[in-house]
Parts: structure tokens; C-alpha cells; sequence
């Protein structure tokens, strides 16, 4: 298991440059561009990540460690991400922190319900607002001690893991597209495009979720975002 907790007293206060320093995040999303946003923000902040990319191999990375901190997306491939806060947040010991993160903000009551301590709307990409959304749910003797002045600088992850996302999609696509399956993309590729600043496929992706919730036929909204998946994988340019 993970010993950072059972040892915390004999941790230093973390310096003001390096405030998560001594923290192992856990990050459970699947994908793959915000993942790289959430792993320079924890090299740039001391912290250490790993990542699991589904509810499945969440709970096998359980089985072996205990994180710090741990941020769970609200949709996976595999199922809601308020099931899994629901159990970390019952379960003996707790980590220190569970924040839920969704680029849907009408996700929140639900996290929050759940068990979360906090709610992180996406895309991430600040440093200072990343810091601070951990380090206000840790207790005083985790965080730097004395004044600390913000760094509110942007991080930029590699377009190339946007690629992978879109590879993704495309398999994804590829089965039989059942209706959960469609409700997942949906909720997925709007995450993915808001992050990686593709509001075309954003868009696309709220006309599918859209259509879904009123209950009609998406055939139209399902080929226009494979069409929009294609093309981005062809140019190998996330827009």
C-alpha cells in the first residue's frame, strides 16, 4: 500500500515553489489529453500520478495502493464516476481528498452527493487553480506553511495525446453503438473538444447528447461526428 498517510506526520511541509510536493494523485480518466494536462500539472507542482483510465482499473490500483488525492472523472467507459466516489468516500481509511471532475457543470450536485469534496469543472489547464483546488481540501500540515504567491501560468499538453483520443473515439465507434455507448461519447467528446479548444466538435457531441435526451433517432448527429473524427485523424492536427 501506499504509506504516504500512515506517515504523514514525519512529512515536511511541502515549499511554496513545489506546494503538492510528497502527494501521490491518482487520476481516473479516460482520456488521454486531459490526463497529460493533469500530469504536468503534478510534475510542475512535486506531486507524483498515476493514472487509471476506467472504473475497473481504479479498483485493481486499490487493491495495491492508496493515493493522497484522487480525481475521477464523472463519465468513464465503464460507468459513472459517482459510483466510485460513493465507495472511496465510505471506505476505511479515506484518502484526503476525492474531487470529481466533469467539463458538465450540472454534474456537480451529484458528485458532491456522492461524497466529493470538491467539484472541478474542465478543462484544467491552470497551475494556480489546480494547486488550490487540492490544497484547500487538505489538512494545514499537508500545505506550504506561510504566504505563497500564485502561479496562474497555463500548461499546454501534447497535441499528439489528443490524436490518441480521437483514435479512441473511432474505435469506439467502430461496434455497435448501443445507447449507453452513445450517451459515453457524447459526454466524452465534449470533455475531450472543450479541453483541447475544438469547439466544431463540441458542438457535435452536444447535438448528439441533445437528441439522446429527448429521445429521438441520432443516425445524422452519430455520422457527423465519425465524419469530424476522421478528419482530424487524417490531417494528424487536432484543431
Amino acid at each position: 500500500m501506499d504509506t504516504d498517510d500512515p506517515f504523514a506526520a514525519n512529512i515536511p511541509a511541502p515549499p511554496a515553489a513545489r506546494p503538492l510536493l510528497g502527494l501521490t494523485v491518482l487520476v481516473v480518466e479516460d482520456s488521454r489529453f486531459a490526463c497529460e494536462a493533469l500530469r504536468l500539472l503534478c510534475l510542475r507542482s512535486g506531486a507524483r500520478i498515476r493514472r487509471a483510465d476506467s472504473l475497473r482499473s481504479a479498483r485493481r490500483h486499490f487493491r495495491v495502493y492508496r493515493p493522497t488525492v484522487v480525481m475521477i472523472d464523472m463519465g468513464l467507459p465503464d460507468g459513472n464516476g459517482a459510483d466510485l466516489i460513493k465507495e472511496l468516500n465510505e471506505a476505511q481509511p479515506r484518502v484526503l481528498a476525492i474531487l470529481a471532475m466533469s467539463g458538465m457543470p450540472e454534474l456537480r450536485d451529484g458528485a458532491l452527493a456522492a461524497g466529493a469534496d470538491s467539484f472541478v469543472e474542465k478543462p484544467i489547464t491552470s497551475l494556480g487553480r489546480f494547486q488550490e483546488e487540492i490544497l484547500s481540501q487538505l489538512p494545514p500540515e499537508r500545505r506550504p506553511k506561510g504566504p505563497r504567491e500564485v502561479d496562474n501560468s497555463q500548461i499546454a499538453p501534447d497535441r499528439l495525446a489528443y490524436q490518441d483520443d480521437m483514435a479512441h473515439i473511432a474505435d469506439v465507434m467502430r461496434d455497435p453503438l448501443t445507447g449507453s455507448t452513445l450517451d459515453y461519447l457524447a459526454q466524452f467528446i465534449e470533455g475531450v473538444a472543450m479541453s483541447a479548444d475544438d469547439p466544431l466538435l463540441a458542438e457535435a457531441a452536444r447535438d448528439l447528447a441533445n437528441k439522446r435526451a429527448a429521445g429521438h433517432s441520432a443516425g445524422a448527429e452519430t455520422a457527423h461526428i465519425a465524419e469530424l473524427v476522421q478528419h482530424r485523424l487524417a490531417d494528424k492536427i487536432a484543431i
